[in-house]
């Protein structure tokens, strides 16, 4: 028979006291032993994630991002090489337009007489092949010229003499040397392809004309000023429609004394739609929930946004982003061990059959894609709710699954709201790609100066991007609006300067 140890009392309810407590310390050890893994696994997720970002490409890239210094290097070591294949492709010519103006260059013999005989050589045929030269853009100065007209009659009578003088043609900014033509060169250089003025004062003054950046931003506010009633008419239109989609995003601005305003972004349509495309951006000193409600005032259709808070402010019906969602589940996936696979697949794959009906649906009427979401798509979300259901139980909430998981569940009302309207979209990609150009764009400038230039910008940048929407050319446009706004005496003629 055993010894009973002596650190072990006789008495029982001693011992049983005394197991009790070490039961205490045992679970305690084991919930410090969970946190501790909890921990060890957040870091490692962590640690993969960067390990992911920095070493591996990007699956949601945009135009206009990671543009490198030795792209022409890439490009080119990115070509298989000739003696790896039977038989090395022909690189294709790039093409050129035929509208294009062409300057014959001939390129003849000196000496015509054959070489053997001497006798003289007759034409028979011509090769030709064609290059493309540049010619720096062409920069011209108007000389405006109004004779003045006086009568000799009244001057030899010494009587009040009338002169007279044609009126000075309408303006789009009244006693300055900038035309049309100027203005929409400096919008679209800076809204169109993202090029700051300081590097449009340089281009200036190398075709021989000292433009500074101070006045072309003094222009671009008054132009901006000048087109409010048309940028009115525009945002009527906007809140008239049904679906409307909205982002946001950050903007410094020298003279506001916060850390970060922002520049938010309304539209409606899409390049394959039908009715007014519309892309409005806004320029607010804060991120409040107060700043849509105010743009959007009254209005009560499908707001299609992503998960911020502070839409819900707004009376608008508020539709999610799949794309949001989804977007979590691939961080997930990408702090996962390399070549491991876990639930987060299981939610992307799950995912990816709701986005391969919409792109079967793509060009289906609003109709039929209802139809189609609710004998399709609404089984497939069932799904997703339960296993998300299910799964919320095993996966701990601080993980990045976890957080995944309690993202889509926070926001499931909205998520499946696309369900309900065949002209909702299933994500808010529409409204990422308008914001897309001003966050490129703001990657060469860096910061707005003034409140009144961010305003301007807002307002440019709405005529551009609504402009590109409708297939429209922006610096075509802008010409022909600045060339026309001056002349406008009522609302009708105003509508007609729409871009869309």
């Amino acid at each position: 028979m055993k010894k009973t140890p002596k650190h072990l009392p006789d008495d029982i309810e001693a011992l049983k006291k005394m197991l009790l407590e070490r039961d205490k310390r045992i679970a305690k050890l084991e919930r410090v032993n969970q946190q501790l893994e909890d921990k060890l696994q957040r870091l490692l997720e962590q640690y993969n994630l960067e390990q992911h970002k920095k070493f591996s490409p990007s699956s949601e890239s945009y135009e206009g991002e990671g543009e490198v210094l030795n792209e022409a290097e890439q490009l080119t070591d990115a070509e298989p090489e000739a003696s790896t294949t039977k038989q090395a492709a022909k690189p294709r010519r790039p093409r050129i337009a035929a509208e294009l103006p062409r300057a014959e260059v001939i390129h003849d013999i000196a000496d015509k007489t054959c070489a053997c005989c001497g006798h003289a050589l007759h034409k028979i045929g011509e090769e030709v092949s064609e290059q493309v030269e540049f010619v720096p853009a062409q920069i011209r100065v108007l000389k405006n010229i109004r004779p003045k007209y006086s009568c000799r009659q009244c001057e030899a009578e010494q009587t009040e003499v009338a002169i007279q003088i044609a009126e000075v043609p309408p303006a789009i900014i009244p006693k300055s040397m900038a035309t049309p033509s100027l203005l929409a060169q400096i919008i679209s250089g800076k809204m169109h392809y993202g090029m700051p003025l300081y590097r449009q004062e340089k281009l200036f003054l190398q075709a021989g004309i000292e433009l500074s950046r101070q006045t072309m931003s003094r222009w671009l506010i008054r132009c901006a000023d000048t087109l409010e009633p048309l940028l009115a008419l525009m945002k009527a239109e906007l809140l008239k429609q049904p679906v409307l989609w909205a982002d946001e995003t950050t903007v410094n601005v020298l003279d506001v004394d916060k850390s970060n305003c922002y520049m938010w972004v309304y539209g409606c349509g899409q390049e394959s739609s039908t009715g007014p495309k519309l892309v409005l951006f806004d320029y607010q000193d804060g991120r409040s929930g107060d700043h849509p409600k105010a743009y959007l005032a009254n209005y009560s259709g499908y707001l299609q946004v992503d998960g911020y808070a502070g839409y819900e402010q707004t009376d608008a019906t508020l539709v999610g982003c799949w794309a949001h969602a989804r977007r979590k589940f691939v961080e997930a996936q990408k702090a996962q061990a390399k070549g491991k696979t876990g639930k987060a697949d299981w939610a992307i794959n799950h995912i990816r059959k709701l986005y391969a009906l919409e792109s079967e649906l793509k060009t289906q009427s609003a109709d039929i894609k209802y139809q189609q979401r609710q004998e399709r798509a609404k089984p497939l979300l069932k799904q997703l709710w339960d296993w998300l259901e299910k799964s919320k139980e095993t996966v701990p909430k601080e993980s990045l699954l976890g957080k995944a998981i309690t993202y889509s569940q926070n926001q499931w009302p909205k998520l499946e709201r696309y369900l309900e309207d065949g002209r909702l979209a299933i994500d808010n990609n529409r409204a990422e790609r308008a914001i897309k150009p001003f966050v490129i764009g703001r990657k060469a400038w860096l910061f707005a100066n003034t409140t009144s230039g961010a305003k301007a910008s807002a307002a440019l940048y709405s005529l551009v991007e609504t402009a590109k929407i409708n297939g429209l050319e922006p610096y075509d446009y802008l010409c022909r609006l600045l060339t026309e706004l001056p002349k406008v005496t009522d609302s009708e003629q105003l509508q007609k300067l729409l871009p869309y």
